[in-house]
């Protein structure tokens, strides 16, 4: 069964998430520059899930999450890790180590598809319909809702499951090393987008 809990500004120092980490983050919006994180949602591989609320009066000191996320052995799940990695570093002032990105995987190999959204990849590879109810809500409340809560919960649940299909495919198509090099390179598209190169395509003519 899935259990969840919710700390504000941090993560307690005993509180240990095993395995790898499906992450997913909830902000004001979705402009890097402008927008402020306000959750950083993680679920390891016991089913466990946590949360950590930001609020305007919490402030961004977060060593013990910080650790968690710039520590190399274990890895981190993402579905469009380009705007949560960003907007981690932009607000925790960390960069994020050892990265799977769905949405990239998906890009990849899912070559046959136009959508790559979190609910196309839980639709078609998991037969999981996933709602999308609270997405466009909220987030800097001082107090989060049930439901606000319950859907942070499930961008986060299916990630592990969608890893392993994706890396399948990924293997079969001949395409796991050029996966592994793109999340390498997240650091850089980010970087790029911070100084405002976020609507352009660098290695274009």
């Amino acid at each position: 069964m899935q259990k969840t809990q919710v700390y504000v500004g941090d993560l307690p120092e005993d509180l240990v998430l095993k395995g790898s980490i499906a992450i997913d983050t909830e902000a004001m919006g979705l402009h890097l520059q402008r927008d402020r994180l306000c959750l950083v949602q993680m679920r390891d591989e016991t089913g466990q899930v946590a949360m950590v609320h930001f609020s305007v009066g919490t402030g961004y000191h977060a060593p013990v999450l910080t650790k968690l996320l710039t520590d190399p052995s274990q890895l981190k799940i993402f579905h469009y890790a380009r705007f949560d990695v960003g907007m981690i570093y932009r607000w925790l002032g960390v960069w994020c180590e050892s990265i799977f990105c769905t949405k990239i995987a998906s890009k990849l190999v899912r070559t046959y598809a136009q959508r790559h959204g979190l609910k196309d990849l839980c639709q078609e590879l998991l037969s999981v319909e996933l709602s999308k109810q609270a997405q466009s809500s909220d987030w800097g409340n001082e107090t989060l809702s049930s439901v606000q809560l319950a859907y942070a919960a499930s961008d986060v649940l299916h990630l592990h499951a969608l890893k392993d299909r994706l890396e399948v495919m990924l293997d079969r198509e001949g395409r796991f090393d050029l996966a592994q090099d793109l999340f390498k390179g997240l650091k850089s598209r980010v970087q790029l987008d911070l100084l405002g190169w976020d609507q352009d395509d660098i290695f274009s003519h």
